[in-house]
């Protein structure tokens, strides 16, 4: 086990994660459930992984609302003892997660720009002027500032946030990884698993390079075999 890398558990049902989570056993120790399972029990689901099965939980929600709503949201969820929130980064938001959260061990950390976008998509959003690395840079900067405790960062970003104010005390969850090989999907901005650990990244987000793989397991001793210690 290598708690550096998190298995995102993308599946519709619990059921369909719950076979992946029993095959791979104590292989993997930390999943993250997201959006797509939340309207079929995910949050059952996501208590039962912590609490029967013992691994850690990264609920993956992206919330963005009104100060109050997300406050009030993540003070629900902080209830859960969950390991990782995700919240947007605008400072607002983190802020409102931040007093949400209170004294619970939840760790809030903020998107900055989504690994699935790049500078054209930013342009059809509306979105200000400037390359994609200086607005993550300058999103992780901001959301560091109200209180995040990380970030969510495509790794071709990880360097430039170490390098900031508070870069080198926060956490950087790194998605868009792909093992050698592999195909990219969705993801525009991606690297190899050793190349994310070597920029600075602290956690590892994979997913369908190992759901979807015949082989799982292969695909999990393969990436952590190339991790750096």
């Amino acid at each position: 086990m290598d708690n550096r890398l998190i298995l995102a558990l993308d599946y519709t049902h619990p059921d369909e994660a719950r076979k992946m989570v029993e095959k791979l056993g104590p292989t993997i120790g930390f999943y993250k459930v997201g959006q797509i399972m939340l309207a079929n029990g995910g949050l059952e689901f996501c208590k039962e992984l912590k609490e029967q099965y013992g691994k850690r939980v990264f609920l993956d929600l992206k919330l963005f609302d009104i100060g109050n709503t997300v406050e009030k949201a993540v003070m629900a969820l902080s209830a859960f003892q969950f390991d990782f929130l995700t919240v947007h980064g605008d400072p607002y938001v983190v802020e409102a997660a931040v007093r949400g959260r209170g004294e619970s061990s939840t760790k809030i950390l903020a998107i900055t720009i989504l690994t699935s976008l790049d500078r054209e998509d930013l342009d059809g959003a509306l979105y200000q002027n400037g390359d994609l690395d200086t607005l993550v840079g300058r999103r992780a900067e901001i959301a560091f500032e109200a209180g995040a405790d990380g970030v969510i960062s495509s790794p071709r970003e990880v360097g430039l946030i170490r390098g900031l104010k508070y870069g080198k005390s926060k956490l950087i969850v790194t998605p868009g990884i792909r093992p050698t090989n592999s195909e990219k999907d969705d993801q525009k901005r991606t690297l190899s698993p050793s190349e994310a650990i070597l920029n600075g990244s602290d956690y590892l987000v994979v997913g369908r390079a190992i759901t979807q793989s015949p082989d799982p397991m292969a695909v999990i001793e393969n990436i952590v075999e190339t991790l750096p210690p």
